[in-house]
């Protein structure tokens, strides 16, 4: 079964969507973005955050000292770096479950991941600009044969939508699907797109 995280959580709103609809996981972006939440806005947010809802923390480039207090105070429980961290980074948290993301616009990207040890791989679009978050999908065709080769959870995200995260999971078969921008009206995470999404990836079984 393929399972759910909603990322770009900001708004105590936002929590009580996800603790409704009780999505797998529940992404808190600590980068810059206009998802971005400073450190006590998500002690506050994660306070009422149902305890099944695994919590992560999304980081690009940032200090590893940084990245460690954060964790701590929160209590995470997946590092996400979705920056351009090299694995000797990544080592620094062996205490933690940990997600590298991969930017993808042509196959030979898909061969990157081949140069982490990690938890979790996320394959996002590659965009100028942007480190994540573009609502802009890759041809998931560069990655339906992915799954085959991963001896770690697979992650996909770009793009993704309750219009089309059927089509996502019958071409590249994730482990889970991360949606954003992909459940959002106008900046906003919307109680109806995200019902309507995760009903659709718990509606398959494979």
């Amino acid at each position: 079964m393929t399972l759910v995280k909603i990322c770009g959580i900001k708004r105590i709103e936002d929590v009580e969507y996800l603790n409704d609809l009780k999505p797998d996981y529940a992404g808190f972006v600590f980068a810059e973005s206009k998802r971005k939440v400073d450190v006590n806005t998500a002690y506050s947010l994660i306070k009422n955050l149902d305890k099944q809802i695994k919590k992560v923390g999304v980081f690009v480039n940032e200090e590893v000292s940084v990245v460690k207090d954060v964790a701590v105070y929160l209590n995470l429980d997946v590092l996400q770096f979705h920056g351009d961290e090299p694995q000797d980074y990544i080592d620094n948290f062996d205490d933690y479950t940990v997600w590298k993301a991969i930017r993808i616009i042509e196959k030979s990207d898909v061969f990157r991941l081949r140069d982490y040890h990690v938890d979790g791989i996320l394959l996002d679009s590659k965009i100028n600009g942007f480190y994540g978050g573009s609502g802009v999908k890759f041809d998931w065709n560069l990655v339906k044969d992915v799954k085959d080769n991963l001896k770690c959870k697979f992650i996909l995200a770009g793009g993704i939508n309750a219009d089309n995260v059927l089509k996502a999971i019958e071409a590249a078969r994730p482990d889970v699907i991360d949606v954003s921008s992909g459940v959002e009206v106008g900046g906003f995470k919307n109680y109806q797109l995200m019902k309507d999404l995760i009903c659709k990836v718990r509606s398959v079984k494979w």
